[in-house]
C-alpha cells in the first residue's frame, strides 16, 4: 500500500512538472503610466486568436481558416473570479474604443498615436500586451491574467476530449466556414466546432449571435473536460493536457494551479453558477468617421459592470 501511494505521488508530481513546462510565457502584463490599480477579485482576459501557427496547408484549407499571417484577435472575453459571484463577459471585436499610444512593431521605433478603432485592432498592432492596456483603460478595470490560445490549440483541445456535445437549435450551412449542420443534440469534433464558434452570417445580428455560441460551446467544452470520464482516463487525459498547454499562451504569473481556477470558474458560470453576458451595448451598428460599421458601448451601464468587476460586488443584470 505505501509503495502504491508513493507511485501515485510520484505521478502526480512528474504530471504537474511535465504539464508546467508546457505553458508558453508572454510579458503582457507590463506596467504603463496610469494603469487601474489592482481591484478586489481575480480578472482573466482570455482571447482566442486566428493565429495558423501549427497548421499545415492542408489544414488550413481542410478547416476553412484561410492563410493570413499574423494573428488577430477572434473573440475576446474577460472572467472575474471573486466572493460576490463569477461573471464572464464577451467584448465585441468591433467594439469602438481608443486604443493607447504604442511603439510601431515593425521595428521602425515610431510612436502610434493614441486612436479610435475597433477593439481587435488593437490585437493586430500590438498583441497582448497592447490589447490588455486598451482593455484597462477603456474599462477602468486591471487584468491580473492573460490567456490565449489559436485555431490549431483549439481543434486540438476538443479533440483532445472525444468531441463535445452540443445542441443545435437549427440547421446550420455556412460555406465560409464550412460549418454543416442538422438541428438537434450531436457531438462536434474539432473541425466542427471552430467552425461553429466562428460562423456568424446566417444570425441577424452577425458578432452578437457568435458571441452567444461562444459561451454556449465553453460551457459545453468545460463539462466535457472536466468529467470524470476524461480526468481519471490517462488515454484522455494526457492527450487533454498536452493538447491544450502545447499552444496556450498566458502571462508570467500565471501557473497550473491559476490555469485551473480559470478553468473551474468558467465551467461553474457557463453551467448556471454565474452569469455570462455582453459589454452592455448602446450602439451595434454604429458608423464611423471612416464609414465602418462598429459597436459602442453603453456608457451608463457598462460602467456599472466595469466597476462592480472592480470592486467585486454583485454584477447587475444588464441587456
Amino acid at each position: 500500500m505505501l509503495g502504491l501511494v508513493l507511485a501515485l505521488l510520484v505521478t502526480m508530481v512528474g504530471t504537474y512538472f511535465w504539464a508546467d513546462g508546457k505553458l508558453h510565457h508572454e510579458n503582457v502584463l507590463a506596467d504603463y503610466p496610469g494603469r487601474p490599480a489592482a481591484g478586489k477579485g481575480t480578472n482573466w482576459l482570455i482571447v482566442g486568436s486566428d493565429s495558423r501557427a501549427g497548421l499545415t496547408d492542408a489544414d488550413e484549407q481542410n478547416l476553412h481558416t484561410g492563410s493570413a499571417e499574423g494573428k488577430r484577435s477572434d473573440s475576446m472575453m474577460i472572467l472575474h473570479i471573486g466572493d460576490n459571484g463569477n461573471t464572464l463577459m464577451s467584448i465585441p471585436r468591433d467594439s469602438w474604443v481608443q486604443i493607447p499610444a504604442h511603439q510601431d512593431t515593425s521595428g521602425s521605433g515610431k510612436t502610434i498615436p493614441a486612436a479610435t478603432h475597433k477593439i481587435n485592432a488593437a490585437f493586430a498592432a500590438g498583441g497582448g500586451r497592447l490589447l490588455v492596456q486598451t482593455v484597462e483603460t477603456n474599462m477602468d478595470l486591471r487584468i491580473d491574467h492573460y490567456a490565449e490560445i489559436g485555431f490549431a490549440g483549439f481543434v486540438g483541445l476538443v479533440d483532445a476530449v472525444g468531441g463535445v456535445e452540443m445542441t443545435i437549435d437549427q440547421p446550420v450551412k455556412d460555406k465560409d466556414s464550412g460549418l454543416d449542420l442538422q438541428a438537434g443534440t450531436q457531438t462536434l469534433n474539432g473541425k466542427q466546432a471552430l467552425a461553429f464558434v466562428r460562423q456568424r452570417h446566417q444570425m441577424a445580428d452577425q458578432d452578437l449571435g457568435r458571441m452567444r455560441n461562444q459561451q454556449k460551446f465553453l460551457g459545453a467544452l468545460a463539462k466535457q473536460a472536466a468529467s470524470p470520464t476524461t480526468l481519471l482516463n490517462p488515454f484522455t487525459f494526457y492527450p487533454l493536457v498536452s493538447a491544450g498547454l502545447d499552444t496556450v499562451i498566458v502571462d508570467d504569473d500565471a501557473g497550473l494551479t491559476d490555469l485551473g481556477s480559470m478553468f473551474l470558474a468558467m465551467k461553474g458560470v457557463t453551467g448556471g453558477d454565474g452569469k455570462t453576458i455582453t459589454v452592455p451595448i448602446g450602439n451595434p451598428d454604429y458608423h464611423t468617421p471612416t464609414g465602418e460599421s462598429a459597436v459602442k458601448w453603453d456608457p451608463a451601464k457598462s460602467k456599472a459592470v466595469f466597476d462592480a468587476m472592480k470592486n467585486d460586488t454583485a454584477v447587475p443584470d444588464v441587456k
